[in-house]
């Protein structure tokens, strides 16, 4: 694993309002991203991205297969780093603090950024020892503590009336949608400050979908949302702002009724639209 963080000057240059929008009366910027890059080698695959993720709402990347939104997601909780002969140059930052700083704890900012994926992925153990797994890493043992944080993540990702009677019952033995909300049962066990999705409904038929969509406004507030999804009708249901990315570039970042309704640049209207992607 090789991280290369360029040290070289940014061009100085403002911010176009499309692209690093805020939106009025959220409760401040949870992930501040200015003039970022990131490369695989040789090859591009982010191109000077600033975006400012506003706290306790909800933001849906969306854009065609390969635009580099699921690669922007996993920039946030660094997941990137797994990958051989990485590169980037610009910042993103938390609470004031690049997250590429040298000497950041990558554990412990993971341990702030929950992570929901594509596919649900529960351990091969019970529904109760899946959602405490979290708290076991790091060393809970008090038996109180994990029933009262098993409850309340399994509360708090609509599960618990469903499993209650179930927990040690394989998490296996769930259906699709249940195991998805269990999954993110388990992210929100360690309370994040963020939880990141990446397409949480692509392997859901329309019902547990629904249930997902549901419980993504429940859960706004409590926690910043960033979700990918290439759904354009679930962007519009469940966001608050949406961001149109192509070819590895920000087009348009802004409100999500704004974006659907009149954005700003051409490319957004036609990719909205169904005239491409």
């Amino acid at each position: 694993m090789s991280v290369t963080v360029s040290d070289e000057p940014l061009a100085a240059k403002p911010f176009e309002p499309t692209a690093y929008h805020v939106r009025e009366g959220g409760q401040g910027v949870a992930l501040d991203v200015r003039n970022f890059n990131l490369w695989y080698g040789k090859s591009q695959a982010l191109f000077d991205v600033s975006m400012a993720v506003q706290k306790g709402l909800v933001t849906a990347l969306i854009g065609p297969s390969g635009c580099g939104k699921s690669t922007l997601l996993r920039c946030f909780n660094r997941m990137n780093d797994l990958v051989d002969d990485l590169s980037i140059q610009g910042e993103i930052s938390v609470d004031g603090t690049s997250i590429y700083a040298p000497g950041v704890d990558v554990i412990a900012l993971r341990k702030r950024m929950g992570m929901v994926f594509q596919k649900p992925n529960p351990f091969a153990m019970s529904i109760y020892d899946n959602v405490v797994y979290p708290l076991r890493v790091d060393g809970v043992s008090n038996r109180a503590v994990l029933d009262e944080t098993c409850e309340r993540a399994l509360r708090a990702a609509a599960l618990w009336n469903e499993a209650k009677d179930r927990l040690q019952e394989s998490a296996l033995s769930l259906s699709g949608g249940q195991q998805q909300r269990l999954c993110i049962a388990r992210a929100v066990a360690s309370d994040p400050e963020v939880l990141l999705m990446d397409e949480p409904c692509s392997a859901l038929d329309p019902i547990a979908t629904a249930k997902i969509e549901d419980l993504i406004g429940e859960l706004k507030g409590h926690y910043t949302i960033v979700i990918v999804t290439h759904n354009m009708q679930q962007a519009a249901r469940v966001s608050d702002n949406t961001a149109f990315m192509y070819l590895g570039r920000l087009i348009e970042y802004g409100h999500t009724q704004t974006m659907f309704v009149t954005p700003k640049k051409q490319q957004t209207q036609d990719y909205v639209t169904g005239r491409f992607g």
